[in-house]
């Protein structure tokens, strides 16, 4: 994944405060080397995302088919960095492993809402734990999961 110049990304990294800047840009680097083919950056919400496009699930976001469906995205919040990452919200098992390796990659107590992991310094990301957290999902199986979970609405 290249990171090309998006002008509303490079706007978004702009307003941030320099230390959160770093932090979303190797967030960033992190993504764009350990995400699998298929996905792409965008803005997403307000926030830096990495989306199914079209061209792969033509269908979009069920909340607003004209997007695509996104799968992860990356936000500097007012007390924390989040990285929403929406196949630990579907997936039981990707959640498990996801807790037990955070556990041994970090002393920090885990802060993890339904998809959204949350840290409140960024010396405590283990970037290394979430550039192995993306690379454990492609387009296909997450499209897999999510019409899966859709068709049981």
């Amino acid at each position: 994944m290249d990171m090309t110049n998006n002008p509303d990304i490079e706007a978004y990294l702009e307003k941030l405060a320099p230390e959160r800047l770093t932090a979303i840009q190797k967030l960033r680097q992190v993504f764009h080397k350990n995400l699998p083919n298929g996905f792409e950056e965008q803005m997403s919400y307000g926030m830096i995302g990495y989306v199914v496009p079209h061209a792969l699930y033509p269908a979009g976001y069920h909340c607003d088919p004209k997007l695509p469906l996104p799968f992860i995205t990356m936000a500097s919040q007012k007390q924390f960095i989040a990285i929403y990452h929406m196949g630990i919200y579907m997936d039981q098992q990707l959640l498990d492993w996801f807790i037990a390796a955070h556990a041994k990659a970090s002393s920090q107590k885990l802060d993890l809402g339904k998809s959204c992991i949350r840290y409140k310094k960024p010396e405590h990301i283990p970037f290394e734990l979430i550039g192995d957290l993306a690379a454990k999902m492609s387009p296909e199986q997450w499209i897999l999961k999510y019409t899966s979970q859709l068709k049981k609405k």
